[in-house]
């Protein structure tokens, strides 16, 4: 029989019962220049065992380069709590980082499209 004070902090109701500012130690912006189409990817110089729950998640999600809003999607945060996630990944060597695209080049439809639909779950 498993002690309650076990389970997860899952209220299947309400969602998760951690709340944003939780994750994020209560601050509010990023420490890197993150914009949602901003790609991140692993170093390997972090193994996710060594990293709180959130960073973990977060880190095992970037192992090919993905972008921050396909990041926040998956992971069901707020946009702003995620890029302070990341952050701290790259802070840590954990992630690198790459401005998206130029801007003369026209927009990828498939990569507007996936973000509209990350958009849309949150």
């Amino acid at each position: 029989m498993t002690d309650p004070r076990d389970e997860p902090w899952f209220d299947h109701e309400a969602g998760p019962l951690l709340r944003p500012y939780t994750l994020t130690n209560g601050r509010t912006s990023p420490s890197a220049s993150l914009t949602l189409l901003s790609m991140v990817r692993t170093t390997g110089r972090v193994a996710p065992e060594r990293l709180a729950p959130e960073h973990a998640n977060a880190l095992e999600l970037c192992r090919a380069a993905t972008s921050v809003a396909e990041v926040a999607a998956h992971l069901r945060q707020p946009a702003v709590v995620t890029k302070i996630l990341l952050s701290d990944l790259i802070d840590w060597g954990a992630l690198t980082t790459r401005a998206p695209t130029a801007v003369n080049e026209p927009p990828d439809r498939h990569l507007l499209k996936a973000l509209l639909h990350g958009l849309q779950q949150l």
